[in-house]
């Protein structure tokens, strides 16, 4: 019976990752790609006989966009959920025209996030200022 480093050099070589070394890769914890598993109905990855998560490349590809997505572009997990669901059936031809403009909407979310951050920050500073006199 191969060891854990023998299963996963073994599991790599088809293509296949451990919920630990995907977890490495995104730079997330493996509770949160359980997590994931739970609120979005797209991303499964396979099982080994020992309940073991094998993900392949397009389930990898797949934590990419959800962390891109949530942690970038400010989504919602029900928003994040929603847009994949969306743009998975574009055809190429509509998902390049889309991404221009989701890519626009992106900005300017991020651009009123980041804004209304500033914001907060500002006003905080203000009242931690008249707190003092």
């Amino acid at each position: 019976m191969p060891s854990n480093g023998a299963a996963a050099q073994i599991a790599s070589e088809k293509g296949l990752y451990t919920i630990g070394h995907v977890a490495r890769l995104a730079d997330l914890k493996p509770f949160v790609l359980r997590y994931w598993e739970t609120e979005f109905p797209m991303l499964q990855p396979l099982k080994s006989s020992g309940g073991r998560r094998l993900y392949r490349q397009e389930d990898v590809d797949l934590v990419f966009r959800i962390k891109r997505l949530l942690y970038d572009e400010g989504f919602t997990i029900a928003g994040a959920r929603r847009h994949l669901r969306e743009h998975d059936g574009d055809s190429d031809g509509e998902a390049e025209r889309g991404n221009a403009h989701h890519a626009a909407e992106g900005a300017a979310q991020l651009l009123s996030r980041k804004m209304l951050l500033d914001l907060r920050d500002t006003l905080q500073a203000f009242l931690t200022l008249l707190e003092r006199r």
